[in-house]
């Protein structure tokens, strides 16, 4: 499934070594992913989510607080059945991992070296791991084959539109999840002086008509934070550059908050 982002033939896995017929070649790293994010296509040198972010969304996630969507998306892939399938923008792996517990052979790319790295170590001895290949590489240019992918997904990450229709089968299926209008509302309350509701079906509108809409869900899970799991999701969050400072300390301080966190769920299909 694999391609050179050089020049977009067939990778071959041989050993530890990723090569194509025009000998680019790509070596596995140690923990078990391969960096395909090459000079041509880099905009900046840490490209993708900061090593904060990425930490403070691992010790969040790991608490449970989003595992109805997780769950969810589990039960929705095991009912598509893919053979295949890309997770683009996969982060540190929390979404990705349950893709591979259906058996699925799943590719998960992320454009951020630091995520990869946290989700090959996090996921390095778990029995999923054999379903998964960890990718560093850029959703705007995919190292992956043409018509190869059942099911790709992206939650909460950019979707390349153009890129996800080229690498789908003819008939597959995106997934994809974003925040519902009054998610973490209350939280955002705190953060700024103005709250706008997210407004998820703008990206049904975007993805059209090349994508329709199949089924749609909408998850809500209301939390009680401690202090240390309230810093972890104002940090893994957008917000925590967009709020002020002083709002963002005041915030930081409180020992217990209560929060919804609301998401909606799509599964659309390429026409």
């Amino acid at each position: 499934m694999l391609t050179c982002p050089i020049c977009y033939t067939d990778l071959i896995l041989d050993g530890r070594t990723y090569s194509c017929q025009n000998r680019h070649s790509y070596d596995v790293a140690k923990d078990g992913y391969v960096n395909l994010h090459v000079v041509q296509h880099k905009n900046s040198r840490s490209a993708g989510d900061t090593a904060v972010s990425v930490q403070a969304r691992k010790r969040f996630l790991a608490n449970g607080f989003y595992a109805p969507l997780r769950d969810k998306i589990g039960q929705v892939v095991s009912e598509l059945s893919p053979k295949t399938m890309l997770d683009v923008g996969c982060g540190e792996g929390y979404y990705t991992s349950v893709l591979a517990e259906q058996g699925v052979q799943v590719i998960g790319l992320d454009i951020a070296k630091t995520a990869i790295i946290t989700a090959s170590k996090t996921y390095k001895n778990q029995h999923v791991n054999k379903n998964i290949t960890w990718v560093v590489g850029t959703g705007s240019v995919l190292p992956v084959a043409d018509d190869s992918v059942d099911v790709c997904t992206s939650f909460f990450s950019p979707l390349p539109k153009k890129e996800l229709l080229r690498v789908l089968k003819s008939g597959g299926h995106l997934l994809m999840a974003t925040p519902a209008p009054q998610h973490l509302y209350a939280m955002r309350e705190r953060l700024f002086d103005t709250v706008n509701p997210h407004q998820p079906t703008k990206f049904i509108d975007e993805l059209a008509p090349e994508f329709k809409l199949v089924d749609e869900w909408q998850i809500d899970n209301p939390m009680v934070l401690d202090n240390q799991s309230l810093i972890d999701l104002i940090d893994m969050t957008p917000y925590t550059y967009k709020a002020k400072l002083d709002k963002k300390t005041a915030l930081k301080r409180e020992t217990s908050f209560e929060v919804v966190a609301s998401f909606c769920l799509y599964l659309l299909k390429a026409d």
